[in-house]
């Protein structure tokens, strides 16, 4: 190393001119242990200074530290940051298509960059990469969240030796004892430094066409009762509440001193319409306006290009956008101006939470809702405490202010539960690919890989899930072992022989009351035509709907009377002395008249009202007569009916004299057999569950390893030539851009024409309304068409293995990179399509990226890179080598 390093005093009060917190004096002590850390701590509570401190220790006993972030925009700021705080010649840089003094002992880079160098080492050893790094930063530590780049965070971690110190710094995360005890078990011993104070404390606020209200109660806990509601107050058409415009918002933040502020809204579009709809409003003083004049002049004397159309005008009034689609340049332009205080509300996306380092006063969130590519949904817990973190500047304001807007579709009650609301925990985003696949079977055997495939986070968490499993699973056994040993003796057999009599048995009563039900219908039809000619004193048998008695009752027929329909109602005499009121579908019985009753005597009661089911007891005048009446009457049973009678007593027969008596009660012993076979079920399912989760991001990786070896890329679990170079590169696909590039197809290419083919296979599928006036040439053409047999051939094996990694071969747009290497000067070619500035420097960014890991990877032609070199070249010049 040929950058001298100074020797500092490391006490923390010589190091920093301020006060620490105690949640920064306990990560230095831990540091000062040689443990690692994990810092979880709110936004803005001053977590990089314990990244600067390891950087301090670092350089006092002549060691090296690399900070990482997990976007090339934040390397670009710590780059600035460092070189003022540690001296430009300490500092270096390595992005994607960065590199600048690289050898330096503070070297700022991506996560992802540090994960690839820790590739080419077997797990745990310290390769030329990291000799002499004592601590490695892992700055904004939550994008493990991240589900496109959360893997590198736990790659990075894993493979990283165990004797560099890890410093993992994390906005507030509601697992971050679960991260701490994971780095414990993989990396080595870590300490958990959590705190939720706030230097510069927050009030939430609720915006709506009125003004702006306490969107808390006293307690900070619930909704301002204020805010609740009221029935079709304030809203607009089709009954929705109003929104108020951006300008109110603005005055109102104005009038209340609550200025600079970032407003938050959730596309580009709407950041540039916001500026626009602001008009000539003018945020700044006369001092302020004329120092904005003076930097502006002088930012555009020396990048013409990089004044953005409808942005330059409102900047010099204090007023700037802020996203992806604007030039980096511009963008970095933007962020200086704001922590100077002369841009006084920045209209940005919510990538502007992340890490970058510009404190405001107020931060205002316009909508609690965003459209992702999963649809619609309400903002989570920790995007909403990230953007509302970046309000409050330490050391300058007393309060941060924090304004969530009224829409037509969220208002207060959403805002309060978010702002109340806890963060959300870390979930693990791991997933392999080609080049993890590729890389670690170059330095270790399959089993080395599957114990490090399983000490990913994802695998932690998921035995932490798998903890109570594990218990059911144990539960439900010991509950099987007792029903087997009671079931031992049973002849299970003979058991199933016994369920299925039951069922049979079963079967039989329900034929027998269908039987019953029938014939039952067919006598009373019958008994409905006989009985109005029936004589009075007639016997029948009553039993039915409005005689609900449990065998059929003898009585004779007193009296007929005319009720509804064609039936009459029957005044009928029982044998037990009662009289009662009954219809013919009551009768299961006619059995003839007797003579021997003299009928003139009896007078049925003048209380019992002519209604079925009426019911009175006789009286001892009635009571002869009763006697007189015969008990011993055979029921009319159909000779179907007997016939079925005798079959269920069949088999109730078997039932009584079955051998699975001699074990005990037969219901009790199905019961637990039936539970025994329940159990089976049930733990066969977990175990199956358990098994799954347990291997699932290993079967995953051999999925991966079964595609390699359908392409050639490995000879059992060795990698091949072609193996070697895809593992080479890193993209979104390793094992696609392998075969490309050692397809040949690209080797004769000029460079302008190798640009344009290097960025079809890095660049996603542009939106349907993405154009260009730049059409690809031929000598493009003929080489990506000649790769299009073996993309479709790996979607095909990709599908058969569930594997969802992109294959881009995207020709729209690759023009624009190919008349930039022929030298189109920047304006033209941003007035050739419809990208905005952002986009075309990150299409340019992306393909210079892959055109520089050409030269490093084995087995292509000289020629190839050569011309990818020169390729570089071309493309590599302002906007695009412009770090900011």
């Amino acid at each position: 190393m040929n950058v001298s390093t100074p020797k500092i005093e490391l006490d923390p009060k010589n190091l920093f001119p301020f006060p620490l917190d105690q949640f920064q004096l306990q990560a230095i002590a831990a540091l000062n242990a040689n443990h690692s850390v994990v810092v979880c701590a709110p936004t803005g509570s001053g977590k990089t200074l314990i990244g600067e401190y390891a950087i301090y220790r670092a350089l006092s006993r002549g060691g090296r530290v690399f900070y990482t972030t997990p976007l090339k925009a934040l390397s670009n700021q710590k780059l600035r940051d460092f070189r003022a705080t540690f001296g430009a010649d300490n500092v270096g840089l390595v992005t994607g298509d960065v590199s600048i003094n690289r050898d330096a002992p503070i070297l700022v880079m991506t996560t992802e960059i540090f994960r690839n160098m820790l590739y080419g080492t077997r797990i745990g050893e310290i390769g030329t990469s990291l000799e002499g790094v004592e601590a490695v930063v892992l700055d904004e530590c939550h994008y493990m969240n991240d589900r496109q780049r959360g893997t590198v965070w736990e790659e990075s971690i894993i493979y990283c030796p165990p004797e560099v110190q890890l410093v993992a710094l994390s906005a507030t995360v509601a697992n971050s004892d679960q991260l701490t005890d994971w780095l414990n078990l993989v990396h080595g011993a870590t300490e958990r430094i959590y705190s939720d104070f706030r230097p510069v404390p927050l009030q939430f606020s609720f915006a709506n066409p009125k003004g702006i209200f306490p969107l808390l109660d006293s307690n900070q806990t619930k909704l301002n009762p204020r805010l609740k509601p009221k029935r079709n107050k304030g809203r607009g058409r089709g009954g929705r509440p109003e929104s108020p415009s951006n300008a109110f918002v603005l005055a109102q933040l104005q009038q209340r001193d609550m200025l600079p502020a970032i407003y938050f809204i959730f596309s580009r579009r709407g950041c540039d319409r916001s500026v626009e709809e602001l008009g000539e409003l003018s945020l700044v003083n006369a001092k302020e306006a004329a120092e904005l004049k003076k930097r502006i002049d002088e930012f555009l004397r020396r990048n013409p290009e990089a004044g953005r159309a409808g942005q330059v005008a409102p900047l010099y009034r204090g007023i700037a956008a802020h996203h992806a689609g604007i030039l980096p340049a511009w963008k970095g332009f933007v962020e200086e101006l704001f922590q100077l205080g002369l841009v006084k509300v920045v209209f940005a996306t919510e990538t502007l939470a992340a890490g970058i380092n510009m404190p405001a006063r107020t931060t205002v969130i316009s909508t609690l809702s965003k459209r992702t590519d999963r649809g619609h949904r309400l903002l989570t817990a920790s995007e909403f405490l990230q953007m509302a973190g970046r309000a409050g500047r330490r050391g300058m304001d007393a309060t941060g202010y924090v304004v969530t807007v009224q829409t037509p579709f969220e208002g207060a009650k959403e805002a309060a539960y978010l702002a109340t609301s806890q963060a959300d925990p870390l979930v693990s985003q791991f997933t392999p690919n080609y080049g993890m696949v590729l890389n670690l079977l170059q330095t270790h055997t399959l089993p080395e890989a599957k114990e490090l495939v399983e000490r990913s986070f994802a695998q932690y968490l998921a035995t932490l899930y798998l903890q109570p499993q594990q218990q059911a699973i144990t539960e439900l056994t010991t509950e099987l072992a007792k029903l087997d040993i009671q079931l031992a003796p049973v002849d299970l057999n003979a058991l199933g022989r016994y369920e299925k009599l039951k069922e049979r048995l079963k079967e039989e009563r329900r034929l027998l009351k269908t039987l019953q039900r029938q014939a039952q219908a067919a006598q009373v039809a019958e008994i409905a035509q006989i009985i109005p000619e029936a004589p009075l004193g007639t016997l029948l048998s009553l039993k039915g709907k409005y005689i609900p008695v449990p065998e059929p009752i003898p009585a004779i027929l007193v009296a007929k009377e005319k009720g509804r329909g064609q039936s009459p109602y029957l005044v009928c005499l029982s044998a037990d002395n009662r009289w009662y009121i009954a219809t013919t579908a009551d009768l299961v019985g006619v059995h003839g008249w007797l003579e021997m009753i003299d009928l003139t005597v009896l007078n049925p009661p003048a209380e019992l009202t002519l209604k079925p089911g009426q019911t009175r007891r006789g009286t001892p005048d009635t009571e002869a007569i009763a006697a007189q009446i015969p008990t011993d009457i055979e029921p009319m049973v159909a000779p179907e009916v007997e016939a079925q009678q005798h079959r269920m007593d069949a088999v109730k027969a078997q039932l009584e004299d079955h051998l699975v008596r001699q074990w005990g009660n037969p219901s009790q012993l199905i019961k637990r057999h039936k539970r025994r076979l329940a159990l089976q079920e049930e733990i066969n399912n977990r175990q199956t569950l358990y098994r799954e989760n347990q291997a699932m991001h290993w079967q995953e990786f051999l999925n991966l390893i079964e595609i390699l070896r359908t392409f050639g890329c490995l000879e059992d679990v060795k990698p091949t030539s072609l193996g070697q170079a895809a593992a080479a590169i890193r993209g979104d696909n390793e094992l696609w851009l392998g075969l490309a590039l050692m397809s040949s197809a690209f080797d004769q290419l000029d460079p302008h024409h190798l640009a344009a083919c290097a960025c079809a296979l890095v660049t996603e599928t542009p939106r349907p309304d993405s154009w260009t006036n730049y059409p690809p040439s031929e000598p493009v053409l003929a080489p990506l068409d000649s790769l299009r047999q073996t993309r479709h051939q790996l979607f095909r094996v990709q599908r058969r293995y569930q594997v969802a990694l992109p294959i881009w071969l995207e020709r729209d747009l690759i023009g624009l990179v190919e008349q930039w290497a022929l030298g189109v000067e920047w304006t033209e070619l941003c007035a050739d399509t419809s990208l905005d500035e952002g986009d075309i420097v990150r299409l340019l960014r992306r393909t210079v990226d892959f055109l520089s890991q050409i030269p490093h990877v084995p087995f292509l032609s000289d020629g190839l890179k050569r011309n990818a070199i020169r390729a570089i070249q071309l493309l590599d010049r302002f906007p695009v080598n412009e770090l900011g």
